[in-house]
């Protein structure tokens, strides 16, 4: 049997948070092999909305998502490709029927000002004059202008390229069936044969994570979910902020952004039913006419259109919605960054930034407290 191939870091999950990790751990100087069970970008990160939202989150994420949101500007520059970020807005919207939320929002804005996150509240007029496309039963919105939307197909790869044009070794349709630490290092094993040895072993593997964690004595209570995608024949190009609708409703949980091609592209409602084993969902109609009536509610207009495609991918939700983000408690060496809950994307760039930086130097500005593996650990 051949000797395992070394490298500083082994990353487990090609992801965004596993490809920019790559990315950034080059940057720093230290060998890198991502190991990716499919294709690069495949699973979530490859098939979500692509919302490039801060807005929404915990007050203690906005300074992982400012991290996230300098290196989206320069993605560009950055990956040598153009991934579609378009820095046009972000807006969040309530319904009369759940006026309440309203001053939630209002809240929210106050709170992440301490946070460099700037949002303008609308309403009345003001709201109508500048978003007319807006449903009859929108009441308010928040609006980040610094904010926007990218091609979730095309970060990934681009990230995991770049990558490889720092001298990273990436392995795809490399499915990993067993992680060990042997001495100082940690062994992997691929279906295929191969094995790849380093003293670090970062878990980026999304809705899979938990069953590597589960190998290294830290169980983790993570399930899966898979929401409902669409979109739209092209149109003429003329919604440029994402919207996205604030709800404890799930089934009024929807939102939409349209391309420069002119597509629509809108997701939520319904999740669909996932069988992370066997790398499936199960697309509902019932689903998709759920989404198309919500989004109808909120833009009227797009009830003229037709929708072309639907999909799904799987993702990884934790029970409090966090992920799990940061050094192991059981194992040295041994990393994670899974379970964003459907919100990974945004952050996906700072993710990786944050990763390298702590696998690199041992310390990070980023508080990972509210990540910790063991948080659900009893008592």
């Amino acid at each position: 049997m051949t000797a395992p191939a070394s490298s500083d870091v082994i990353i487990v999950g090609g992801g965004i948070m596993g490809s920019s990790a790559a990315f950034f751990l080059r940057r720093r100087g230290l060998s890198v092999t991502l190991l990716e069970s499919d294709l690069i970008g495949r699973q979530a990160s490859g098939t979500n909305f692509g919302n490039v939202r801060r807005q929404g989150r915990p007050l203690y994420q906005l300074a992982l998502a400012n991290r996230a949101i300098a290196i989206w500007r320069e993605a560009e520059a950055l990956l040598d490709c153009d991934v579609e970020y378009r820095q046009f807005g972000h807006m969040r919207v309530c319904y009369r029927t759940r006026p309440e939320l309203a001053a939630t929002m209002e809240q929210y804005a106050a709170d992440a000002r301490q946070s460099d996150l700037d949002l303008e509240m609308l309403s009345g007029n003001m709201l109508r004059t500048r978003f007319p496309f807006l449903g009859e039963e929108v009441l308010a919105a928040s609006y980040s202008p610094l904010c926007g939307h990218a091609n979730p197909r095309l970060v990934s790869p681009a990230f995991a390229r770049a990558a490889q044009r720092l001298g990273a070794m990436v392995h795809e349709r490399c499915a990993v069936t067993e992680t060990a630490k042997m001495g100082d290092d940690f062994v992997v094993a691929a279906a295929d044969g191969r094995q790849f040895r380093a003293p670090v072993l970062l878990i980026t593997a999304g809705a899979w994570g938990d069953r590597f964690a589960a190998a290294f004595g830290e169980p983790l209570p993570l399930t899966s979910r898979a929401p409902n995608m669409c979109v739209t024949e092209p149109l003429p190009y003329a919604l440029r902020p994402s919207v996205g609708v604030v709800t404890p409703d799930t089934e009024e949980s929807v939102y939409i952004r349209q391309v420069e091609r002119g597509n629509l592209v809108m997701g939520g409602s319904f999740y669909n039913p996932s069988y992370p084993d066997r790398y499936r969902v199960d697309v509902r109609p019932e689903n998709s006419l759920s989404l198309w009536r919500q989004i109808q509610r909120l833009i009227p207009a797009v009830g003229r259109v037709s929708v072309i495609r639907t999909w799904s991918g799987i993702e990884g939700y934790l029970p409090d919605s966090a992920p799990v983000m940061g050094p192991s408690m059981t194992t040295s060496g041994l990393y994670y960054a899974f379970g964003f809950a459907g919100a990974g994307f945004q952050l996906g760039p700072g993710v990786g930034d944050t990763m390298a930086e702590l696998i690199a130097t041992g310390r990070t500005d980023i508080d990972l407290a509210p990540y910790r593996a063991d948080r659900f650990s009893a008592g």
